[in-house]
């Protein structure tokens, strides 16, 4: 056996995209699936102080609430991550019909792909239904998870706002690697032409690239000393709740929202709280512009495949949907 020291602690992709959102003042409602042990009274009583409605999740007497486990080594870099998640196969599009009341009260709905396929399916179906009633529908954002979950994303992306996911996670999806600028710029546009309005790649320390009137974008990461990364846990997922957060204030300035993730994501970084203790709106409210590099003629940045890496990659955690209310 190898000395370790262990902590448990709450979170999870929507999770924590909601306690990032609820730390914001932003009305947030969590539905998930949890366990009827101590573990899910625990997560519900912690949501609930937070200022998250639980109040529409699934509870299971047969059933464990959701465990993810991170490894850690000595720089706080994730090693190896564990993720028991069977329980969130009974978030089916029945179950999704059933709280669609409170689903429509939603000014956005953010849901990540540990859902079942036929429940993505059905909420893209749903998000299509509404923007052809009405134009300003609820937008829809889905939140990548991992590798082998990106199967579970239909090849009709009609209706889908925003896909958030890491270049690895892009590259399952495309089936294709992507080694270049070129590359991913290719891969954005194939995934805008099932459908999607547009996409954002995460490079980890690098930064990040994003879809804009045609074009790909490229921000690069905030600078964090590797001696000031305290816990990775979490950092992608306060970066998609800073896009979610901006996309809400009525603004469709993507370069903007991207910003402000990776402001949030690098406050996280050095927090040993999954959700940094630290966040506010405030955080993200003095955003100044900068130039950004707008990618149209086969430049790159310098590549995350090659270039040194203080930081991890993002998206390093898992949860289910996300439903922010307006009321």
């Amino acid at each position: 056996s190898n000395p370790a020291s262990a902590e448990e602690v709450f979170g999870g992709v929507a999770r924590n995209i909601a306690e990032n959102l609820a730390r914001m003042h932003l009305p947030t409602a969590l539905l998930t699936a949890l366990g009827d042990d101590s573990a899910g009274r625990a997560l519900q009583d912690h949501a609930q102080g937070a200022g998250i409605d639980t109040r529409g999740s699934l509870t299971l007497a047969d059933a464990s609430t959701g465990t993810y486990t991170a490894i850690l080594d000595d720089r706080g870099e994730m090693v190896v991550a564990l993720a028991d998640m069977a329980l969130y196969d009974r978030i089916t599009p029945a179950f999704l019909a059933s709280r669609l009341p409170q689903r429509a009260a939603a000014s956005m709905t953010v849901a990540d792909l540990n859902l079942p396929a036929d429940s993505v399916a059905a909420l893209l179906e749903g998000a299509r239904a509404g923007i052809d009633a009405d134009p300003d529908h609820a937008a829809l954002v889905l939140v990548a998870v991992s590798q082998p979950k990106m199967a579970r994303l239909p090849a009709d992306l009609t209706g889908l706002r925003l896909l958030i996911l890491n270049r690895g996670e892009l590259e399952t999806l495309t089936d294709r690697a992507l080694p270049t600028e070129a590359d991913v710029r290719l891969a954005c546009r194939a995934v805008q032409a099932q459908g999607a309005r547009d996409v954002i790649v995460t490079c980890g320390s690098q930064g990040v690239y994003h879809t804009r009137d045609g074009e790909l974008v490229w921000l690069a990461a905030h600078e964090v000393d590797v001696a000031d990364v305290v816990d990775v846990t979490g950092a992608g997922d306060a970066f998609s709740a800073a896009v979610c957060w901006s996309l809400y204030q009525d603004s469709d300035d993507l370069t903007l929202a991207c910003r402000r993730g990776l402001k949030l994501a690098a406050l996280t970084l050095a927090s040993a709280d999954t959700v940094s203790p630290l966040v506010t709106a405030d955080v993200l409210e003095d955003i100044d512009d900068v130039i950004d590099d707008v990618i149209d003629d086969g430049s790159a940045p310098p590549s995350p495949a090659t270039a040194s890496s203080t930081l991890p990659a993002y998206m390093a955690s898992f949860e289910p949907p996300l439903f922010p209310h307006k009321d």
